[in-house]
């Protein structure tokens, strides 16, 4: 999905960005050690980025 700061479009639950870090991560053995390659590493970006923006929206909605 892509991310413009701009417009951002809808955003998806943190639980489910959290999981695909966690499978891109997963595909390393979990290993901190080991390094994500340029292509992983963009895909990892994004995807904290996607999961912050979903965290302040629960945190927006709760408030």
């Amino acid at each position: 999905m892509p991310l413009d700061p701009q417009n951002p479009g809808p955003v998806r639950p943190a639980a489910v960005v959290n999981e695909d870090i966690r499978a891109l991560w997963a595909g390393h053995g979990g290993d901190p050690r080991v390094r994500l390659t340029a292509a992983q590493r963009a895909v990892y970006e994004r995807l904290l980025i996607e999961w912050e923006a979903a965290v302040r929206a629960d945190i927006v909605a709760a408030a």
